[in-house]
C-alpha cells in the first residue's frame, strides 16, 4: 500500500464515488407526510413536484440493512442512560450499579434537567454502534461498575473526551457483521465530543417527481359492524398523489475506507447498501395504499470527480403512456451533456444501465460495481 512523504498511508479510494440516478414510479400513495398529514411537495422550476425527504428514505435503507440483511446497525436514542444501563447489566452489573453508570454517561451530554420532558426523556439524540456500547459497558466492568473511576473529570468537555477515549481513536471498526455500517454511511455528529463525529459516506438527495404533481383528496367512510343505525360511523379524508420519482445517491468510497479503517469490508458494504437501497421503500400508509415499487430504471456511474445531480428543472410531460420514458430520456441526455462539458474532469471509470433490458439483476449490477471499484 502506498504511503505519502509524511509516512501516512494513502487512501486508495480517495475521490472515488458510486453515483445512483434512480427513476422509481409509484401509483396512488403518500410516501412521506408533512405536518398536515399530506404528501410532501416542493417547487422545482416553478412547478409543484411530489417530494420524499432524504431522511425518510435513509431510514428505510437503514432498517432494511438490519431487518433483511442482518447488519448490526447502531442505536440512535434519547434514552442514553437506559442504553448504557442495559449494556452494563449484560456485563453483570446489578440494578444500582447499572443505573449509576447510565446516569454518569447521560450527564456528559445532557446539561440540564430542563432539557428532559415529563417522562425523563432527553431532547438530545446520541448515535452509537453496538460494539461501542459494549466497549463502554466493558470499561465500567473493568472498574467494578464504579462510574467515577471511569469518568474522572468534573468538566463536561473533558468528560466527553474521556468517553471518546473509551470508544477508541478508531471511530468504527468493521467486522464480519458490518457493525455500525449505518453510522459510517449516514454519519454522526456529537456536539459535546467532536472526536466522535463521523463524516457520512452516503449522500442522499430529496426524491422529487420528474413532472408536475397536484395532490388529490380521498374521502372515505367507515361502518359500525355492531350498530343497527344506517349510515357511516366515521368520515374522513386523506391526501395522496402518484409520481415518478428521481432519486440521487452518492456513495463516497474514500470516506467509507477512512471510517471503516481499510478496504477489507468495502465489497461487503457495497453489496448490502445497494440491496437495501433497492428494496427500501417509505412506510407511510402501506396498509391502505400499498406503495410497493422497485426501481424502474437506474443509471449508475463509478467515477472520480465532483458529485453530479440532475435537477429536472423542466418538468417532463407524459408521453407513450406515462412519465417514465421521457424521464429516462431526460436523465440520459443530461448526463451525456454534462460528461461532454466536463471532459477529463468527469472522471468516469464505469457506467451501468439497470432495468431497461429486463435481463440483468440487482446481483449483476452489484458484481459489476464491485469489480469496477477494485484498486490495486
Amino acid at each position: 500500500m502506498k504511503t505519502n512523504k509524511t509516512g501516512n498511508t494513502e487512501n486508495p479510494y480517495r475521490n472515488l464515488r458510486v453515483e445512483f440516478h434512480i427513476l422509481q414510479p409509484f401509483p396512488v400513495s403518500c410516501l412521506n407526510r408533512d405536518d398536515n398529514n399530506a404528501p410532501k411537495t416542493a417547487i422545482v422550476g416553478g412547478i409543484q413536484r411530489a417530494r420524499v425527504s432524504s431522511q425518510c428514505w435513509k431510514r428505510q435503507v437503514r432498517q432494511a440493512m438490519h431487518d433483511e440483511f442482518g447488519v448490526r446497525t447502531g442505536t440512535r436514542t434519547r434514552l442514553l442512560a437506559k442504553l448504557i444501563e442495559d449494556a452494563c447489566r449484560e456485563e453483570g452489573a446489578n440494578e444500582t450499579q447499572a443505573k449509576a453508570c447510565g446516569d454518569k454517561i447521560e450527564k456528559i451530554f445532557i446539561k440540564k434537567e430542563a432539557s428532559k420532558d415529563e417522562e425523563g426523556k432527553s431532547d438530545t439524540l446520541i448515535f452509537l454502534a453496538p460494539s461501542e456500547v459494549k466497549r463502554i459497558a466493558q470499561k465500567f466492568k473493568e472498574f467494578k461498575f464504579n462510574p467515577d473511576k471511569v469518568i474522572k473529570q468534573s468538566d463536561a468537555k473533558k468528560q466527553a473526551k474521556e468517553f471518546a477515549g473509551i470508544i477508541g481513536e478508531q471511530k468504527l471498526k468493521a467486522a464480519e457483521d458490518l457493525d455500525g455500517l449505518d453510522i459510517a454511511l449516514f454519519g454522526r455528529m456529537v456536539a459535546q465530543a467532536a472526536e466522535l463525529d463521523v463524516e457520512a459516506a452516503a449522500s442522499f438527495s430529496h426524491a422529487i417527481s420528474t413532472h408536475k404533481v397536484d395532490n388529490e383528496v380521498e374521502f372515505f367512510t367507515a361502518l359500525d359492524d355492531y350498530s343497527k343505525e344506517k349510515g357511516s360511523a366515521h368520515m374522513g379524508s386523506l391526501e395522496f398523489n402518484s409520481a415518478t420519482y428521481y432519486r440521487y445517491i452518492s456513495l463516497d468510497l474514500g470516506q467509507l475506507y477512512q471510517t471503516l479503517g481499510g478496504s477489507e469490508y468495502i465489497p461487503q458494504a457495497i453489496d448490502v447498501f445497494i440491496k437495501a437501497l433497492y428494496i427500501g421503500i417509505p412506510a407511510a400508509r402501506q396498509a391502505t395504499q400499498s406503495a410497493a415499487s422497485f426501481w424502474e430504471y437506474a443509471k449508475v456511474l463509478v467515477r472520480r470527480g465532483q458529485r453530479l445531480q440532475i435537477p429536472f428543472e423542466t418538468a417532463v410531460r407524459a408521453r407513450d403512456g406515462g412519465f417514465l420514458k421521457p424521464s429516462i430520456e431526460e436523465l440520459k441526455n443530461f448526463i451525456s451533456k454534462k460528461e461532454a462539458n466536463a471532459g477529463s474532469l468527469f472522471g468516469k471509470i464505469a457506467e451501468f444501465d439497470f432495468g431497461e433490458d429486463g435481463e440483468s439483476s440487482i446481483d449483476d449490477l452489484i458484481a459489476g460495481i464491485q469489480k469496477a471499484v477494485q484498486v490495486k
